[in-house]
């Protein structure tokens, strides 16, 4: 990579520019936030979080100065909630639903109160949960991203003997490598796992499970075991391995040096090591959903001197949620909107990008690509190698137990269900530990946020007029 590929800030700059948009809460800032809550009965914020955290019973907690109960109640029903608290899209989600959310109130800051709690469990060492009387049974976990971290301990809860494969050096998937640092450093991740790791849960990194080993991977910086060593070896294995690797534009000058995937530059920037990230001066990132608004704001705030977001539709139908869109614009980012990438042109390196908008094409200079147009599914993986069934968008077909075809195999997380949210896969995570428990045992059993009342309907207003 050429030399002039990095910030043009120092250090100190970069640090503020990095600093977290939403900061923690003092404790007087905490109590004071949570005697807001209403803890409403059937609280709308608790259906509307995927993990279904009793979201008043936590807050009543902090207000009653109980804050390590309070954070026992997070993570019972979320082993991540340190980690969501902080990425979790709360304004769509439990905030959204706040019956506080009027035109004159706010909502309760219930994102920032959980992670009032979480820290305080986390800095503190809490160990919250423990591993069962073991029962004798074991199974292996493909991937540690929060799926397969959550599925971990539910398992572990369970007595279940568990070891989780993660192909990176560090656990914690997306959660470690693919979120914005102004969101959430990856320390916050890493220490989610080391409470799942005091549970007794064994982590092998490093390492990547695939469906024969091959001569021409020995030199690979990772070690390899074979899919069917896990099978024979565990009662069940556990598939948690997200999405593959960022489409392809499938555009002349794609392989130019200075074209970038998404994920590759933000995992660049979450080592902190601001002086080795490649960056140009004028950065065009393709896509727009929450991983391209990450890439665009990164590279603003590491000193790019312009930066434009490109997509092939209108705003409107972008994926990426409208305060993200709005965080983008207050950084300065420029919009092309119903704009497709035609080439990418540059003699060996990047100096331009023919574009389409409408019937009209034209170039826009700029010495550095980024592309964010989603990530592949691995179908082919799924179905040749596991020789499991995938449905016709690639993803993996599960049952209500999230088994597979194979009934030894249980799938969840984004290889099952396309792409969603941190919490999401949380909870399919707990979902999947509670069907394994009962495959293997015949045995039902529930966890906080599993099982969640429909809340009744609001009665009718007596007096419409």
């Amino acid at each position: 990579m050429a030399t002039d590929y990095c910030t043009p800030l120092d250090i100190t700059q970069i640090e503020h520019n990095f600093a977290e948009i939403n900061p923690a809460m003092s404790a007087a800032e905490a109590m004071q936030e949570a005697n807001r809550c209403l803890y409403c009965y059937d609280a709308p914020c608790m259906h509307a979080c995927p993990t279904h955290i009793d979201v008043p019973a936590f807050i009543k907690k902090i207000a009653s100065g109980n804050v390590s109960g309070s954070a026992r109640v997070i993570f019972d029903a979320n082993p991540i909630g340190a980690s969501c608290a902080r990425v979790c899209p709360v304004e769509v989600l439990c905030e959204g639903a706040c019956v506080e959310k009027t035109l004159i109130n706010k909502p309760i800051e219930i994102g920032r109160l959980q992670r009032y709690a979480t820290d305080h469990a986390l800095k503190n060492g809490k160990q919250i949960f423990t591993k069962g009387e073991p029962n004798g049974k074991s199974v292996g976990i493909v991937g540690s991203g929060p799926a397969g971290l959550s599925c971990a301990t539910y398992l572990a809860r369970l007595g279940y003997d568990v070891t989780v494969y993660e192909r990176r050096e560090q656990a914690g998937g997306l959660d470690t490598y693919g979120m914005a640092e102004y969101k959430m450093s990856k320390s916050v991740s890493l220490s989610e796992v080391e409470h799942v790791e005091r549970m007794g849960v064994r982590f092998v990194t490093n390492t990547e499970v695939v469906g024969k080993t091959k001569d021409e991977f020995d030199e690979t910086p990772w070690k390899m075991i074979e899919f069917r060593h896990l099978i024979s070896e565990n009662d069940a294995v556990f598939l948690a391995t997200g999405l593959g690797a960022t489409n392809r534009l499938n555009i002349p000058g794609e392989g130019l040096d200075g074209v970038f995937d998404a994920l590759d530059f933000i995992e660049r920037v979450k080592t902190r090591d601001w002086r080795s990230v490649p960056l140009g001066r004028n950065v065009v990132v393709i896509g727009a959903g929450n991983t391209a608004i990450d890439a665009v704001t990164q590279a603003k705030r590491l000193g790019a001197d312009k930066v434009t977001l490109m997509y092939r539709r209108s705003e409107k139908d972008a994926p990426a949620y409208d305060y993200e869109i709005e965080l983008a614009r207050k950084d300065g980012i420029e919009f092309l909107w119903q704009t497709v990438p035609v080439a990418v042109g540059g003699d060996e390196r990047v100096s331009r990008i023919r574009v389409r908008q409408g019937e009209r094409e034209f170039d826009i200079e700029c010495d550095q690509v980024i592309k964010a147009i989603g990530q592949q599914k691995m179908a082919s993986f799924f179905t040749d190698v596991l020789g499991i069934e995938t449905d016709e968008k690639g993803r993996v077909v599960v049952n209500e137990n999230l088994q597979t075809s194979d009934p030894k195999i249980f799938a969840g997380g984004d290889c099952s269900n396309g792409g969603k949210e941190a919490v999401d896969a949380s909870q399919m995570g707990k979902l999947a530990a509670i069907g394994i428990h009962e495959v293997l045992t015949g045995s039902k059993v529930e966890f906080a946020g599993a099982v969640v009342r429909t809340p009744p309907k609001a009665p009718l207003d007596p007096n419409p007029h």
